[in-house]
Formats: C-alpha cells, structure tokens, sequence
C-alpha cells in the first residue's frame, strides 16, 4: 500500500468516526426526556420507560457477582417502600465492568429472585459505558457531565415524573442512604397513588 493510499485510508476511518460520533450525539440530543428511550426486558419484551410517565424511576447497572450485589437488597427495599407513592426501580444488569456479571437473562433473574426477592423491572444485560453503551446512558453522560458517568456497577441515575434527569449516586452510595431517600421522597407525593 502507497503512503497516499494509507492516508486516504486514515482520512476516511477518521471521517466516518466523525460521522458516527455526530450521528450519536444527534440521537442523543434529540432524546428530551428519559421516557425517549426503550430497553430490552430480561423477559425479551421490550422496556419502554415511557411506561412510567409521571412517576419517579431509579436506574442502576447491576451485577451479580460483584462486591456490591448486596446492594440489591436495598434496592428491593426501596422498591417495597416507595412503589406505592411513584417509584420505580429498573435494574440494568451489566458486564462492563470486572466481568462481573457473566450470565444470560435467565440466569440473571434467577439469581436476582433466588438470592434477593427481586421483583422490580430488570433489563437484559445492557453495555452502560463506552463508544457502544445503551443510548439512555450516552444521553445521561451528555445531560449530566462526565462525573456522571458509571464508573462501576451499581451506579444509580434518578429520574422525575417528568422524565428528566434530577440526580446520580456513585456506586459507594447505599440505596437506602439519607442521600438517596431524601432526593426520592422531593419527587413523590406524601400518599399512595394509584397505578
């Protein structure tokens, strides 16, 4: 291959990673709300969060084989405790990180209803970070900054009824925090709704 024909060749890959690159931004940008973007179901239906408009959702990659899994059990004890006044928890297994998340779907749920009681909305395992994350997460980084992202598994995104980004909590941050409590009980009403 001649020089000229090599530069050609890196021009275009940059030229197309450019390209790539503004074509994700624009599909992010165009997202107005979390409620733009739909995941696979760990049952393989479709989890589209537009189907909890108007309640507060909390978005957390997981896995189960990590130092944090028992996190989970805060997670379906904020689940338990909140449902009733407008959360929802969606957990979004992952493998991004350590590999620590190695099973399919079915082994997943099994694991999450055996060992943790989970019966909160989960996802199929899902890419969080990266060139090829899930666009809620990409759309997540650009609304919320950098520091925003997922450095771990069970990093936590909170959404309002209105679809918006309110908040984020590392991975260190307990579920059942002050932190996190706080930020869900300015987001619900004082009674129970109806579903």
């Amino acid at each position: 291959m001649t020089v000229r024909a090599r530069l050609r060749t890196v021009a275009m890959a940059a030229v197309l990673s450019v390209l790539g690159t503004s074509a994700m931004a624009a599909s992010n940008a165009a997202a107005s709300s979390a409620y733009d973007f739909t995941f696979q179901g760990i049952d393989g239906q479709p989890l589209p969060l537009a189907q909890f408009k108007g309640k507060a959702v909390l978005v957390v990659n997981t896995a189960s084989q990590c130092g944090f899994t028992p996190q989970y059990k805060g997670l379906e004890a904020l689940w338990q405790r909140y449902r009733d006044r407008g959360l929802v928890v969606v957990g979004v297994p992952s493998d991004d990180f350590g590999g620590q998340e190695p099973g399919n779907a079915s082994q997943i749920k099994d694991f999450c209803e055996v060992n943790y009681r989970i019966d909160f909305p989960m996802t199929d395992k899902t890419v969080v970070s990266g060139d090829g994350a899930h666009p809620f997460y990409r759309w997540a980084a650009d609304e919320l900054g950098f520091l925003a992202k997922p450095r771990w598994n069970f990093h936590k995104y909170l959404v309002g009824p209105d679809g918006k980004l309110v908040s984020w909590f590392s991975t260190m941050t307990d579920p059942e925090s002050d932190k996190v409590r706080e930020a869900i009980e300015k987001l619900l009403p004082e009674k129970a709704t109806k579903s």
